[in-house]
């Protein structure tokens, strides 16, 4: 892993909704306001918890002892964090992930073969007013 590059969290995600972020709105209802939809999206989201939970624990087994392999497992898979939130190699090094930055140089060398392409936008995007289209009228036109 460089230390230029970043991991993310692994909670599943089950539509366009974080799973825990799921579980968290029904908590805070009483089951007889909710609809059967949004109790099924929630034992699904349960579901997939465990299953990632379960796989981050099986990728960690012969990596770190079974305790800090749980621990991992659950601070990655339960929402801790939003999906754009970057783990750098610092804090991966932090949670006792075996990272190492010394990358050889002919697999940098191999890597500059294959470039990312850049965003030329950004995914989320503060505009303090409207944004206004070129050559789109607007009201006072």
């Amino acid at each position: 892993m460089s230390e230029h590059a970043v991991l993310g969290p692994v909670d599943p995600q089950l539509g366009q909704h974080p799973g825990a972020s799921i579980l968290k709105a029904v908590e805070r209802k009483p089951v007889a306001e909710l609809d059967d939809e949004t109790l099924i999206l929630a034992d699904q989201a349960e579901k997939a918890i465990v299953q990632v939970r379960e796989s981050i624990r099986e990728l960690l087994a012969d990596k770190c002892p079974a305790e800090k392999a749980e621990e991992l497992a659950r601070l990655l898979s339960q929402g801790t964090w939003t999906h754009d939130h970057p783990i750098t190699f610092d804090r991966a090094k932090s949670f006792g992930l075996s990272v190492r930055s010394d990358i050889p140089a002919k697999f940098l060398d191999l890597m500059t073969l294959y470039p990312q392409p850049v965003r030329h936008q950004p995914t989320v995007e503060y505009l303090p007013i409207p944004r206004r289209l070129k050559d789109v009228p607007t009201h006072g036109d």
